[in-house]
């Protein structure tokens, strides 16, 4: 897969999370807020009013670090794929 490809297939996954109506796990949730955060080189600091909730976030974060940009990307992707694939 092309650089190009990986980008589009990335953003349409992106879309697809953004466009579902449902709620999430929160579990899932994180994951997703992690790899994107990683594939997107954002490196803000979480910023919920709540500690624990940023507190989540950066742990997420953390467990990502040795993660490239592509492979969070990859990574984004697959979960996305899966989750709309196995959800009842």
């Amino acid at each position: 897969m092309t650089n190009e490809e990986l980008n589009i297939e990335f953003e349409d996954a992106v879309e697809r999370i953004n466009n579902f109506k449902e709620p999430f796990p929160a579990d899932f949730l994180l994951r997703l807020y992690a790899y994107y955060k990683k594939a997107t080189n954002n490196y803000e600091r979480p910023s919920s009013s709540k500690p624990i909730i940023n507190a989540f976030k950066t742990n997420a974060l953390f467990q990502v670090k040795d993660v490239s940009q592509d492979e969070a990307k990859r990574i984004y992707i697959d979960l996305v794929n899966n989750y709309f694939l196995y959800r009842k």
